[in-house]
This record gives structure tokens, sequence and C-alpha cells, in this order.
């Protein structure tokens, strides 16, 4: 099954999005689960981390996130 398009982040897309929805010309399709099977596989290798480990992983996400900025 083909996903359906995600929603624009664009106001004026959005807008004509809806409009579309509200109007018939475009089936509005609910964002897909997520799958479970992912969320367990992340779950227990979060589980099998040590706090040491995940902190080091969080500052490291935090740099690269905030990287350029400020």
């Amino acid at each position: 099954m083909p996903k359906p398009p995600k929603r624009p982040r664009d106001l004026n897309q959005l807008a004509k999005r809806i409009g579309d929805i509200a109007t018939g010309q475009v089936e509005d399709t609910p964002e897909p689960e997520p799958d479970p099977a992912a969320v367990k596989r992340g779950e227990a290798r979060a589980a099998k981390l040590s706090p040491r480990k995940r902190k080091a992983i969080a500052k490291k996400a935090a740099n690269t996130r905030w990287k350029g900025q400020g």
C-alpha cells in the first residue's frame, strides 16, 4: 500500500490541501501508525544501554541539533 502524502508545511499549500479535502477533491487519509515491531526493538535497545552510554548518545544528539545555532 503506498504511503499517504504528508501534509505540507507551507501555510499556503496547507490551506489549499484543507480546501481540497473540504470540497471532496482529495481524500483525507490519517497518518500511518508506527510499526509496533520497530517500537519494540527501540525499547529493547534502550533497555540494553547503560546510563553512561545513553548520556553520551544524548549529548551527541544535542550537540548535533544545536550546532550552528547561537
